[in-house]
């Protein structure tokens, strides 16, 4: 590679932050991130740590488990298969095209830097804000549809085993409150022993893997490879099959988002232009590839499907194992892992979305910005933020008790938010591409492949966010209405009223590169 010097300066405060050259590459990166009053976060993760808390994060194998019956119920095993395709090639994409941008700047803001970098400089700090409060929201969303995943599951494991249990919404979230009290501990007094936690959950991830297909393939009945490649059944209402297929998306865009994850560990991780591509690729082959291979299984091994869409459980997949197994301590063993998975996967959203929302508010993009920028001397950690987060996500748990389609809304709202921060810079890159002036890469650069893939990457997400806003069922009722784009709208209106109110006069994440 040809000797180049890259300076990215984005004016936080006062103080300067350093990064050492790049690994086997001739390119010095130099970030200035200055923190106002806030301290450096402490390198305490390596690059297996990282991956490991990325794979685990996401954990497609298991989530689709979960979530499929949307597919299932909005086109069948075409649109379950070949919308999971169509999914995994659009990840690739996209993945690749915030590669290269976490290579050329990695910092725990991740978009909003970006944005800010790619942005005409005059509208720079704005679309930076909105991005910024569209990653934040996302992430913190997100987050909580893995713990809800978690509570929720162990609910219905009761319903299987005490059919006398008449759930209530209430007592779900109790075990969602449990599950992000646990994970609150791990990230704070408990911070030491997560590198080496998430390292044995990256392999237990990938052996149970095989420990349930195996049970699943051999005692299940088998569905013919017409069913599976050909069947299309349209039970969502809509009358257009076309979009009814679109709808059915959300089952796989949702399993295979948040691979942008370990840039927001950016800063407690060393050399990460070099690491963090490798890092985001690898989390989404890895994770890309188990899913696929899973949901063949499952759509192969489906059985009664009219059993399973009345399943009192609430999950689809449970009364898969139950009908395959026909014991009950059977389906709790092979529903172990994707709970114990979705349990731990919010260890690393928890440690992600903190530090989304802590370099946020370094940057003054958030009320109370100097409080929640704290860093704590002694642990090196942005404890107020990883707070706020909880406390945050334990009160968005109280839509489960108001709601039977609590669940769907999040996860709707969490792929909405999370795409959107995607795709704003990556229209930002392809512009700049075209129109210049040129950018100064990092040791990851796509070349001549960027913007094609940038383009892609646009159309897909842009398609992506449009349909995941539709409502899921027809007829509409207030039941079933996806209030995700209420949600998402009334945060974005939030945003821009406190842009004019007060961000536009303090904000200051406006990196820029010269």
């Amino acid at each position: 590679m040809a000797e180049t010097s890259s300076h990215l300066k984005a004016v936080h405060g006062n103080e300067k932050i350093l990064s050492g050259p790049g690994e086997n590459n001739s390119l010095e990166m130099t970030v200035s991130l200055v923190h106002g009053d806030a301290s450096e976060l402490k390198k305490r993760f390596t690059s297996l740590n990282i991956l490991a808390v990325c794979v685990t994060l996401m954990a497609t194998w298991e989530a689709i488990g979960a979530v499929f019956v949307g597919g299932l119920v909005s086109g069948g095993p075409v649109a379950l298969l070949y919308g999971y395709i169509l999914a995994f090639i659009g990840t690739i994409a996209t993945c690749l095209s915030l590669a290269e941008l976490a290579s050329l700047c990695p910092s725990s803001g991740g978009q909003n830097e970006w944005t800010s970098i790619l942005a005409p400089p005059d509208y720079a700090p704005f679309f930076s804000w909105l991005t910024g409060w569209i990653t934040t929201l996302g992430w913190q969303v997100f987050t909580g549809s893995a713990a809800f995943l978690g509570g929720l599951q162990i609910q219905g494991l009761v319903v299987l085993n005490y059919p006398d249990y008449a759930p209530k919404r209430w007592q779900g979230t109790l075990m969602y409150w449990a599950i992000l009290l646990v994970s609150w501990l791990v990230n704070t007094v408990g911070i030491k022993l997560m590198p080496l936690v998430e390292n044995g959950v990256l392999f237990f991830h990938v052996l149970t893997f095989l420990a349930v297909l195996i049970p699943l393939v051999v005692l299940s009945p088998h569905k013919n490879a017409d069913f599976v490649f050909t069947s299309f059944d349209n039970n969502s209402g809509w009358s257009s099959d076309g979009v009814a297929w679109c709808l059915g998306l959300l089952s796989a865009t949702y399993v295979l988002a948040g691979y942008d994850g370990s840039c927001h560990l950016s800063e407690e991780m060393h050399n990460p232009s070099v690491v963090l591509p490798r890092i985001m690729i690898g989390t989404v082959l890895i994770n890309g590839t188990l899913g696929l291979g899973f949901l063949f299984a499952l759509l192969f091994c489906l059985g009664n499907i009219d059993s399973i869409l009345s399943s009192s459980t609430g999950f689809p997949i449970i009364q898969i194992y139950y009908n395959s197994t026909g014991s009950t301590a059977a389906t709790v063993a092979l529903m172990m892992p994707s709970i114990l998975i979705a349990i731990a996967s919010t260890f690393g959203l928890l440690a992600s979305s903190s530090r989304t929302l802590w370099a946020f508010a370094r940057d003054k993009g958030i009320p109370f910005s100097d409080y929640f920028a704290h860093v704590d001397k002694g642990s090196s950690l942005p404890n107020r933020s990883i707070a706020f987060s909880v406390i945050f996500l334990a009160l968005l748990g109280l839509i489960n008790i108001g709601s039977t389609t609590a669940f769907n809304a999040i996860v709707s709202l969490a792929v909405v938010a999370l795409y959107t921060s995607y795709l704003i810079p990556i229209i930002l890159h392809a512009i700049r591409r075209v129109r210049g002036p040129p950018l100064t890469y990092g040791p990851f650069r796509l070349g001549v492949f960027g913007l094609p893939l940038n383009i892609f990457a646009t159309i897909y997400s842009i398609f992506i966010v449009i349909f995941l806003f539709f409502p899921p069922y027809q007829p509409v009722t207030a039941v079933n209405m996806n209030y995700a784009c209420v949600v998402f709208g009334a945060v974005v209106i939030f945003s821009i009223f406190w842009w004019f109110v007060r961000g536009r006069k303090t904000y200051t994440g406006s990196a820029r590169q010269e």
